[in-house]
């Protein structure tokens, strides 16, 4: 591979997009993901090569983490054969992850004692924002080093923000989606409310939409997955689970009071006492009545 290859480990719902977008770009890209048949579409295909994350290490410039948590990132460092043991001098890691801060800040400092630059990047946007180019990242580390890699995140980011020191990217990621599905379980209230009076729930999105009330829920969950009748958000209920008992765990270690992101939390965790942890998130309309009764 050339000097300036870029490396992506991790080709899942997010991963395998951000591999594709920098398969079309001038570098060349590297890849790889512990299940094989995610690595599968991108064998015997010009401008990218299938290697383990120390044989990228060796090679990139730019490693990309786009795994589900910090823990995968930590196996990924370890071992002879692993990044720390093999990383060129001057490596940036990218973690596109949504993780704790805290642990991010850990695996930051063991990448620093190799001389290896970290950089926390929350995703948002989803795979379709992948796709057009127009990703929003939340950042987080040296801004220096941020400018230095821009032209590599180009390919798949429309929109950066750099909001201060290492884990304000990730931090920032997880009081978005506190918000997010503080706001979805809202609309699904509202929506219950107006089938009790006899409404529409399509109506009630429709006034949304051109009202005060619009949201993400509103313009793109409860038509393209709820609606439609689909069911199909493409995400598990364990990331929202997960996303906001992190956030909630921050705002407690920090003082701060956040009731609604409580309350939301509290709504997920009956899901998932339901058995529902691995369910589609859109099922947590279906069965709102039944949750919300759940554990009273």
């Amino acid at each position: 591979m050339k000097r300036n290859s870029l490396g992506v480990v991790g080709l899942g719902r997010m991963g395998g997009p951000v591999a594709q977008r920098l398969m079309q770009s001038e570098f060349p890209v590297m890849v790889w993901d512990t299940v094989p048949a995610c690595r599968k579409p991108f064998e015997n295909k010009d401008n990218i090569r299938i290697a383990t994350p120390g044989e990228m290490a060796r090679e990139c410039s730019v490693l990309f983490f786009v795994v589900p948590s910090s823990k995968e990132i930590a196996d990924c460092l370890n071992g002879k054969d692993g990044v720390l043991q093999n990383a060129r001098k001057g490596l940036v890691i990218c973690d596109l992850t949504t993780s704790d801060p805290v642990e991010t800040r850990k695996l930051a400092r063991r990448a620093a004692r190799r001389g290896i630059h970290y950089i926390d990047a929350g995703m948002s946007g989803g795979p379709a924002g992948i796709l057009k180019g127009n990703l929003t990242l939340m950042v987080g580390g040296d801004a220096k080093v941020l400018t230095r890699i821009k032209r590599y995140l180009a390919p798949f980011v429309g929109n950066i923000f750099h909001l201060g020191t290492l884990g304000s990217g990730h931090a920032m990621k997880l009081i978005h989606n506190m918000v997010l599905h503080t706001i979805f379980l809202a609309t699904c209230e509202g929506a219950r409310l107006a089938e009790r009076m006899g409404m529409r729930v399509a109506d009630m999105i429709d006034v949304f939409n051109v009202s005060s009330a619009f949201s993400y829920a509103s313009r793109h969950r409860f038509p393209n997955n709820i609606l439609n009748g689909s069911w199909n958000a493409q995400a598990r209920i364990y990331n929202p689970w997960k996303d906001v008992g992190l956030a909630v765990r921050l705002a407690r270690e920090c003082g701060a009071d956040v009731e609604l992101g409580e309350r939301t939390f509290a709504f997920l965790e009956k899901a998932v006492t339901r058995g529902m942890i691995e369910e589609d998130y859109s099922l947590l309309y279906r069965d709102f009545e039944e949750i919300r009764k759940s554990g009273a």
